[in-house]
């Protein structure tokens, strides 16, 4: 075997004695074969999905790989028809990728049921993985450029045989050679229509029995009808015939969709870059820490606990804490973060990252679909098989689009035959062929597809696919503090005893409270307790309030720590207190206050610079936090924000932001705790800092992954150029349309000149949308600007 990956897939299709699944071992999997329906039930078996099918609460999901795509027609139809399926839960195609979402029910469905319904239809699909995504492709490659080559071959061949009767005077060509000359051009088009037209009119047929209308049956049908008339007047002896116009368009359709395809293909590579982040196989540790004898065994078979040794130049294949040694990871891929991150025992490591310097232990923490690489992949999946309404909006136009152009062509034909029936067939095909809906399909998708990559490589993951249309359109940006303008890296400055028990007493109750607690907060009186030798004692009946604090008993009496508000309920009336930039935690139990911690968070470095670009394009700033209202203040002061409340709920920010909406206000919220949830999910764009809860990040539509605002910069300006390119396609597939129909129609389109018209429209809103796959913010100072600049972050910046 190459790998330990492929050993454990081996060993475990031969345990469940499907050895011969290996006869198809040189192909694509029995799935993407024609005949291999009755070899699908392989992929229901829990060996092989291991890897390959999510386990979801009640369900699951799988990401599939779809072949005969060829417009949004079909992902509609692909969507619809499994959707109905009994026990199928979601399913969504992304248009860039060609690969499915699907959902559903294993009690009520099985995964072999959902890909032979889709072959029932026309279309066939397996399920993902890297290896077949870049086989899919590379066959995808190869065939259509054969077809390009028999259509290249077969126009120059016809072309030279067409020519001559262009050029003879009448009367210097007889009918013997006309005539010959005719045969041999409808011998060399014969392959030229029935392999390399074989995609338009499989793609046509398709459409047609099921009573839909896609962007094949257009060309199909012009291509049909030219073909026939041909052929009867080269049998007939007499009448025009077309197979020079033939073989040319094909050639420069092909050619359009060759290079549409290559374009397509390095979009959906710039979103699957996370597929190969974390390696096949891992070095686990057997005899740690009395050797470093390892075994080689597949990453995703790792379990918390093992201990995995890391070589220099490896990628880290799980998410842990490093044991033993001391090196710097590149962690690139996963945060956009281009400088190396030194790690010491008992940081944290994150799988995908590469091990940059020197051997490290780590213990594993999340392997497999568990980790935080696997995690962002599945949101950016998610936000590119999403269909903003924009999209939905192309794609019904562009259906209603091909009816009118087929009753448009029909009322051509008529026109023609009564005017001048021998300009009639030729014209009918320019119809048919120069009019390009698959333009107004492929504008919106593609440029969305090709920004959630770039994005996607700076660290900031698009998690719903409506983000980026609404982002562009955002006036308000609410900011949460903690953990958002500031760095979320509290530190103890006081500690105020207000009864009769010690500092290690009091730090002590305080750990125990916030034991299961992700908050910044929590996690400094975590560590000062520590760092006191503090014994934490064990707490029963914990109960957290949102926004408020904690309340848990501890040895038979009930404590509670947060908020003034909420420890007074137990403890009674606090001393009066000024805090300036302090954030104040209380403790108190049953039998009064116990002690009052005071905590600071420094300002992050880009902070100040991020608030004054988004004021300076115009947008209103705005902060809602539950701390303390001075230290909100304070902070409001130093970054120059006018509007700032503090000591809110969860509900008062939730009630602030839905206020801010009924104004007319689209606002976007900036969070990072679990008490942020509900006012992300309320705002129109939620954004969520890679550092906080995972819970703020499941109700977000963006992830800021390394946890830097500077990041936001770069999504706003990303998104306001998308919305521009999207407009730029729209116009041009529009402005297209509406010069090249009436053309054809007046008879000043000959079907070769169409068929490159066709080609090029669509080139050309993929090529625009790809300029987003590389694009750059550019970094100037702030003004009021359409694009945002772009802030470096300092190197002290944390998350």
């Amino acid at each position: 075997m190459c790998c330990a990956g492929c050993q454990a897939v081996a060993q475990a299709i031969a345990a469940g004695g499907f050895e011969a699944y290996y006869r198809e071992r040189t192909a694509l999997p029995p799935a993407a074969q024609a005949d291999g329906a009755d070899d699908l039930a392989i992929y229901d078996l829990p060996e092989v999905q291991q890897g390959l099918v999510r386990v979801l609460p009640g369900a699951l999901e799988a990401d599939l790989m779809l072949q005969g795509i060829t417009c949004a027609a079909c992902i509609w139809l692909n969507e619809q028809h499994v959707a109905r399926l009994p026990g199928v839960l979601a399913m969504q195609v992304n248009y860039t990728t060609h690969r499915a979402c699907v959902r559903w029910d294993p009690q009520r469905i099985r995964l072999s049921d959902i890909l032979r319904a889709i072959q029932a239809i026309g279309y066939s699909a397996f399920p993902v993985t890297d290896a077949t995504a870049e086989a899919v492709r590379k066959r995808e490659d190869r065939a259509l450029l054969w077809r390009l080559f028999v259509a290249g071959f077969g126009m120059m061949q016809v072309m030279m045989y067409a020519l001559p009767a262009y050029l003879a005077e009448d009367g210097t060509m007889s009918a013997d050679i006309a005539g010959l000359m005719r045969i041999a051009s409808l011998i060399l088009t014969v392959p030229v229509v029935l392999f390399s037209c074989g995609p338009f009119f499989r793609g046509a047929w398709r459409d047609v029995r099921l009573r839909r209308l896609g962007m094949d049956v257009p060309i199909a049908l012009g291509i049909g009808v030219a073909f026939a008339a041909s052929v009867y007047a080269t049998f007939a002896g007499g009448g025009a015939v077309y197979f020079d116009s033939i073989t040319m368009f094909v050639f420069f359709l092909l050619s359009g969709r060759y290079l549409e395809l290559r374009a397509r293909h390095k979009a959906a590579m710039s979103l699957e870059y996370l597929d190969r982040a974390i390696p096949l196989a891992a070095h686990r540790l057997v005899s740690y820490p009395a050797g470093r004898d390892t075994e080689e065994v597949a990453a995703v078979t790792l379990q918390p606990g093992d201990l995995v040794l890391v070589k220099p130049g490896e990628v880290i294949p799980a998410d842990g804490v490093l044991v033993d040694g001391e090196t710097e990871t590149d962690e690139a891929l996963l945060t956009g973060e281009s400088r190396p991150v030194v790690k010491r025992a008992g940081a944290s490591v994150t799988a995908g990252a590469v091990n940059r310097l020197n051997p490290a232990v780590m213990r594993v923490e999340r392997a497999g679909e568990a980790t935080r690489a696997s995690h962002i992949r599945r949101l950016t999946e998610r936000a590119a098989a999403q269909r903003p309404h924009v999209v939905e909006l192309a794609d019904r136009i562009a259906g209603w689009f091909v009816a009118a152009v087929l009753a448009v062509a029909a009322a051509t034909a008529l026109y023609w035959t009564v005017t001048d029936a021998a300009r009639a067939l030729w014209t009918v095909v320019a119809v048919l062929v120069v009019t390009c809906p698959c333009a107004l399909s492929l504008a919106t998708p593609t440029a969305l597809a090709a920004s959630v990559g770039n994005l996607a490589r700076r660290g900031v993951i698009v998690a719903r696919g409506h983000a980026i249309e609404a982002l562009a359109s955002v006036t308000h940006v609410v900011f949460d503090k903690t953990g958002t303008l500031t760095r979320g890296q509290l530190s103890l400055q006081g500690l105020d005893l207000l009864a009769d028990c010690t500092r290690t007493q009091a730090l002590a109750l305080a750990a125990a409270l916030e034991q299961g607690s992700e908050h910044p907060i929590a996690s400094t009186l975590r560590a000062a307790a520590v760092q006191q030798d503090a014994v934490i004692p064990a707490a029963e009946a914990v109960r957290s309030v949102a926004g408020a604090g904690v309340e848990a008993r501890i040895g038979g009496s009930v404590y509670r720590i947060g908020t003034a508000a909420f420890v007074s309920a137990l403890a009674g009336t606090p001393p009066e207190r000024e805090y300036a930039d302090a954030t104040p935690v209380w403790l108190g139990g049953e039998r009064g206050w116990l002690a009052l911690f005071t905590l600071t968070d420094a300002l992050r470095p880009e902070a100040a610079q991020v608030v004054m670009a988004l004021r300076a394009a115009g947008k209103r700033v705005v902060i809602l936090s539950g701390d303390e209202p001075a230290a909100v203040r304070s902070v409001a002061a130093r970054l120059g924000v006018e509007s700032a409340d503090g000591g809110l709920t969860p509900e008062d920010k939730h009630v602030r932001v839905r206020t801010l909406q009924e104004q007319g206000a689209v606002v976007a919220m900036v969070g990072d705790g679990v008490n942020d949830a509900p006012v992300l999910a309320q705002a129109q764009v939620s954004i969520a800092m890679g550092s906080g809860a995972v819970l703020s990040q499941a109700h977000s539509d963006l992830v800021l992954l390394d946890g830097r605002l500077g990041r936001l910069l770069d999504a706003f300006s990303v998104s306001v150029r998308t919305m521009r390119i999207v407009r730029e396609n729209l116009l041009w597939a529009v402005a297209y349309n509406v010069v090249a129909l009436p053309l054809a129609v007046a008879g000043y389109v000959t079907p070769w000149l169409a068929g490159i018209g066709m080609g090029l429209s669509s080139l050309l809103v993929v090529l625009n949308a790809l300029r987003l796959v590389q694009a750059k913010p550019r970094a100037r100072a702030a003004r009021p600007a359409a694009d945002l600049p772009a802030v470096e972050p300092s190197s002290a910046a944390g998350g």
